[in-house]
């Protein structure tokens, strides 16, 4: 279960917007959530990748590694109950849940990449899109 929940601040950057009915959180809050939560889930080499500089398709990639299917299942499940819940967003799409090595969560303007360490490598997107720039993120305790 991730620390991440109503009473936690978000992240400095966040552009909040209120209105009557209802809260826009922004897509690096729930970069950094999808994040938080992999981390919670004992993901590893978690990166987040700002994208919005190259292309108009999406802003944010997190990628993350498992160890086993068991755990990339678990993380990608705990990622959607994190973002839906807590966050009111709906997951658009999901790919590659049922070979588990690369599970990929399409949230519109954040993707999330699940990975086995070998496709991670084989595939390489931090490589592909190094031009981004790499996020600070530090996982809560």
């Amino acid at each position: 279960m991730s620390n991440f929940d109503d009473s936690t601040s978000l992240h400095p950057s966040t552009s909040v917007i209120h209105n009557k009915k209802a809260t826009k959180i922004s897509a690096l809050d729930r970069a950094f959530l999808a994040a938080q939560v992999a981390a919670d889930n004992r993901a590893q080499n978690i990166v987040i990748l700002d994208l919005r500089n190259l292309t108009q398709n999406f802003d944010y990639f997190v990628i993350a590694s498992g160890t086993s299917r068991r755990q990339l299942h678990a993380v990608s499940e705990e990622i959607d109950s994190a973002l839906e819940n807590r966050l009111g967003d709906k997951r658009l799409s999901i790919s590659g849940y049922q070979e588990s090595r690369w599970i990929v969560l399409d949230y519109g303007d954040i993707i999330i990449h699940l990975f086995e360490p070998e496709t991670r490598e084989f595939y390489a997107l931090e490589e592909l899109w190094a031009k981004g720039g790499i996020v600070p993120f530090e996982p809560e305790k």
